[in-house]
């Protein structure tokens, strides 16, 4: 079974896109044969500053070494290393419809968050599709904003198929998780940059603590008990903390007698314990950035040879071979 994932190098990575698609990534790369790349074509719908691109670029390569992903398991490449995926968007873009994508549910909401509605924005749904029909990927692991964005490419997909023959392009399946929780934040909404409430994946030990004592709470006294229903730290501290921790954590909340900086600490406790291997990994791969460089090289390697049978094919069946 071929998986493929891309993760946009938008910025740096907090402990919601860890949870969200760097782990579910890792676990995936066991089960079949597992495609990760650096969707940097499609970051450029939202950055404008080529340092900055270059600089996360480089920071999300370490981060996806670092929390696991293995060369040996899977290939991990960048996506302007493989300049194919533009030609097979182009000839998507000739069977796609411009009402499918008007129907974008990301492209208005971004439109509508203030982002200039260029074409790239709007054409997005074509690229993402030429990502994941270039390597013959059967099985794609999206989270629930992506399942409409997977439909249109199975739809492009499909249109190729019965255009130009069964079998031309493979047809992917989504794979949703429907039930993974979603990361709250600093201030209790979903973990995101855009909300300026992350806590970092990687970073200074002061830093981090100094994010996580930022957690909303109410201003219960010490000495009273707090509520645990729709809690923040009981939140993200069963995110790192064992199953005793995390019962401990809730009967003091409910006995009274804890401040809240006392369960905030323990978040900060558990939080530095389990990305302990990450932070090493980490520091290790920033030493050696010519290894992480000659990862990414190599997946590129792969990924074009892989992508280059799947073009021929394509070309073929369109008429331009």
């Amino acid at each position: 079974m071929r998986i493929l994932t891309g993760i946009q190098p938008s910025g740096k990575l907090h402990i919601g896109n860890y949870f969200g698609a760097m782990l579910p990534a890792v676990q995936l790369q066991d089960k079949g044969e597992a495609f990760y790349f650096i969707a940097d074509y499609h970051a450029m719908t939202s950055m404008t500053d080529a340092d900055t691109l270059r600089s996360n670029i480089q920071e999300l390569a370490i981060d996806l070494l670092a929390c696991g992903l293995d060369p040996a398991k899977a290939t991990i490449f960048r996506q302007s290393d493989v300049p194919e995926v533009n030609e097979l968007a182009w000839i998507l873009s000739t069977v796609c419809p411009m009402g499918l994508l008007e129907r974008a549910h990301s492209y208005k909401d971004k439109v509508a968050k203030g982002l200039s509605p260029n074409h790239a924005l709007f054409a997005y749904p074509t690229l993402m599709a030429a990502d994941i029909l270039l390597y013959d990927a059967e099985l794609v692991p999206v989270g629930k904003d992506q399942k409409q964005h997977l439909e249109m490419t199975r739809d492009l997909a499909g249109k190729i198929n019965d255009r130009f023959g069964e079998g031309t392009l493979t047809i992917p399946e989504a794979q949703i998780a429907e039930h993974t929780a979603v990361v709250p934040g600093l201030d209790g909404q979903k973990m995101s940059k855009s909300y300026n409430n992350t806590i970092p994946l990687a970073g200074g030990k002061k830093a981090i603590r100094k994010s996580i004592m930022r957690i909303v709470t109410d201003s219960t006294p010490v000495e009273e008990p707090k509520a645990t229903d729709g809690s923040t730290v009981i939140a993200l501290y069963k995110l790192f903390a064992d199953d005793e921790a995390i019962q401990q954590m809730i009967t003091d909340h409910q006995a009274g007698g804890f401040g809240y900086g006392d369960f905030k600490q323990r978040v900060f406790d558990a939080y530095w314990e389990y990305f302990s291997q990450v932070r090493e990994k980490r520091e290790s791969l920033e030493n050696n950035l010519d290894y992480v460089n000659e990862v990414i090289a190599q997946g590129a390697q792969k990924a074009r040879a892989e992508s280059s049978k799947v073009l021929d094919r394509v070309r073929k069946a369109v008429g331009l071979r």
